[in-house]
């Protein structure tokens, strides 16, 4: 999504790292830690392995990260690459019809890897990862290069109270007055059940539903927000300020999401305006820690693991639907980890998987193979 270069043609490493490290937990780095956990017993990584899984309903765990911080990652490049593109032959309608063919690609790729190639379209779930970021970064796209500075910020915070004002006031008929807030009882899962075709993940809601679409476009205006900041930062500024005021960003908006959480429940199913602060504020100071070490102080070579999933993310996600890694995986280390005592089975398995994992993307990264939509 975007190809993070900036106004000098320098591509912005840290995106591609930032990246990677996000794609990471999904290629296969948290079974090595669930494995760990397991083998060790150790309070920290058991604590850790809680966090490579969803909550229930409300409240927070770092796997309901890693889809919002690949939209945010995804808003940070569009600035970067409209202008790219404005420097050179492309006009406004070009631009447009890219942006648009883009987000519809995503829909149809996320239908896809959700329900393989198969014609019971009935039986389909349509709601999906990539159809999420399509939309989302589609339409933030769209509003970012329409309106500027206030006007932009004015948009994510109509986004953002809008979206509140609605769920808390209007609530699914019959069913929310008691909690509007809840899988039954909130509009979103409502407007799922009544338009949305095929089924839903949850049966009765789907956490890439249509309504949950509105406030992640906010996710992805923060994120092109944040791009636009970095892009047009004036010369003499100290690198170092950049990434304080960044930071200093990052923490308003991570209390504002804690504050907004006693009225507004942080909840990613729901994808609520709280959750797009508190996880907006995680991410930019991801974002600002990834872009001082790496782009700054140019300390990169540690990111170079990451920076190969990174660069490849969209394969990764898509691969394993297609291949099994799991049998390159036993044939090449089956019979070495059979030599080790089984409770270390686990871990070395994982860690085998992973390595499969990004050889492949490396020999893709090597050979300058890299899938764009």
């Amino acid at each position: 999504m975007g190809d993070g270069t900036t106004a000098g043609n320098r591509r912005l490493r840290s995106l591609d790292a930032l990246r990677g490290f996000d794609m990471f937990w999904i290629a296969g780095g948290a079974g090595i830690f669930v494995a760990l956990a397991d083998l060790t017993g150790w309070p920290v990584l058991v604590w850790w392995k809680t966090q490579l899984t969803h909550v229930a309903w409300h409240g927070f765990r770092f796997e309901d990260m890693i889809f919002p911080l690949f939209l945010f990652i995804a808003g940070i490049s569009f600035p970067f690459s409209m202008a790219k593109r404005c420097r050179g032959s492309e006009n406004r309608f070009v631009l447009y019809r890219h942006i648009v063919q883009r987000g519809l690609v995503l829909v149809v790729l996320g239908i896809i890897c959700n329900n393989g190639i198969r014609f019971n379209f009935g039986e389909f779930r349509y709601g999906s990862v990539l159809g999420h970021i399509g939309l989302a970064w589609m339409f933030a796209a769209l509003i970012f290069m329409n309106s500027r500075g206030r006007t932009c910020l004015a948009w994510l915070g109509g986004i953002l109270v809008g979206y509140w004002l609605l769920l808390r006031f209007v609530p699914a008929p019959g069913l929310g007055a008691a909690d509007p807030f809840s899988m039954e009882g909130s509009l979103v899962g409502y407007v799922d059940r009544l338009l949305l075709p095929g089924k839903l993940y949850r049966k009765i809601h789907d956490p890439e539903g249509i309504l949950s679409t509105i406030p992640a476009v906010a996710t992805a205006l923060l994120g092109m927000l944040t791009g636009h900041f970095v892009l047009r930062q004036p010369e003499g500024v100290k690198p170092a300020d950049t990434v304080l005021k960044m930071v200093l960003a990052a923490s308003g908006l991570i209390v504002a999401g804690l504050l907004w959480n006693f009225i507004f429940p942080i909840n990613k199913n729901l994808w609520t305006s709280s959750f797009v602060c508190f996880v907006g504020g995680l991410s930019l100071l991801l974002f600002s820690l990834f872009y001082m070490v790496i782009d700054v102080w140019k300390v990169e070579k540690w990111s170079r693991f990451f920076t190969v999933i990174g660069m490849n993310s969209i394969t990764i996600y898509l691969a394993p639907r297609i291949i099994d890694f799991k049998k390159p995986t036993q044939f090449f280390f089956g019979s070495l980890i059979a030599l080790f005592p089984k409770e270390w089975a686990g871990l070395l398995t994982a860690t085998a998987y992973m390595s499969i994992v990004w050889v492949f993307l490396y020999l893709l990264y090597r050979k300058k193979i890299f899938l764009k939509v």
